[in-house]
């Protein structure tokens, strides 16, 4: 992940939920690539350093574990550039330029200039992230895949015009549930409609007061639907089935009102919350527990990075003199 901001409730349910379990069965690598975040935000770097503790932060609270998963910050890792270097040697420019999200965010982040070859090239190192660790599987949601088959494309190209050093990795897909922000778009903190996992219960309350409901439901004895209601989309997330039924009948048949719908996801997301909160907040007291995470992470990331690497530069016969 780019730490371009703090996390919300859409990168728990639609990502490090995932990530958590994974590491039962599944040797992981948690990058918090910085470079990265430099491809759209290069021109004022000043927040970096504050996003990469606080992702950190984020992520050892919902239950990413050290001891199973190397956790690491991608700047700290050189053999990341070196092989992104290397690649490009290989890869047709027409292949960046294909990338779906290449022109879709030129489009919509139209106050930046994106006209610069880090941008077009973000895929790439985005492949050399992956592949310098020979991966088999990366968890991906559907948008993510063309990224995937990307990364693929590259590995099979470097494999028959060099040397077969790279595995092909393959797409788990992360099923994620649809979230709407407080506004009824995707969640999103460009949007400013998300919940961030840092949100105390105060703040919490107040954002989902804030959120839009059924459109037509004007007044309390009109029935509304759920299906058009963002609460209720945030309430099959994150309440359990009885309170999902509850919503639901009593939308439809007005015998609830908004407000009472909204007190009860209150509720299910500071439940849901309150531990990520108290996990962050002993974290946040401990600053040397993280940078001994992050440490630790790097260090066992570059050991298997340079073994790649060892083999990637015997095999385009450099570094020998």
């Amino acid at each position: 992940m780019p730490p371009t901001g703090p996390l919300h409730l859409g990168h728990l349910v639609g990502a490090l939920d995932n990530w958590v379990r994974l590491q039962d069965d599944h040797e992981c690598f948690c990058v918090i690539v910085d470079w990265h975040a430099l491809t759209t935000d290069y021109a004022d770097t000043r927040a970096i350093p504050r996003f990469v503790r606080e992702m950190a932060l984020d992520w050892l609270a919902v239950g990413m574990d050290p001891e199973r998963s190397a956790i690491f910050v991608q700047s700290d890792v050189k053999e990341h550039a070196e092989l992104h270097l290397l690649l490009s040697m290989v890869v047709p420019l027409p292949w960046l330029e294909r990338v779906p999200t290449y022109k879709e965010q030129q489009e919509q982040l139209r106050d930046r200039d994106l006209n610069t070859y880090g941008f077009l090239g973000y895929p790439l190192l985005q492949a050399a992230d992956i592949l310098i660790y020979r991966a088999d599987a990366v968890p991906v949601g559907e948008d993510q895949v063309p990224h995937l088959e990307l990364t693929r494309e590259i590995a099979r190209r470097f494999n028959h015009l060099v040397k077969p050093i790279f595995p092909e990795p393959k797409a788990v897909l992360t099923r994620s549930p649809r979230l709407p922000g407080t506004d009824g778009r995707k969640m999103s903190k460009s949007y400013d409609n998300a919940i961030f996992l840092s949100d105390r219960p105060k703040q919490i309350g107040k954002k989902v007061d804030s959120m839009l409901t059924d459109p037509q439901r004007t007044h309390r004895p009109i029935p509304g639907d759920p299906s058009v209601c963002p609460v209720y989309a945030t309430h099959e997330v994150f309440s359990d089935a009885d309170t999902v039924a509850w919503a639901a009948a009593g939308c439809r048949s007005a015998e609830i009102g908004c407000r009472d719908c909204k007190a009860k996801l209150k509720e299910a997301i500071v439940e849901r919350v309150g531990p990520i909160a108290e996990r962050r907040a002993e974290f946040e007291a401990s600053p040397d527990t993280v940078r001994d995470v992050l440490a630790n992470g790097a260090e066992r990331a570059r050991r298997a990075a340079g073994y790649t690497m060892e083999k990637v530069r015997r095999s385009l016969h450099l570094g020998k003199h």
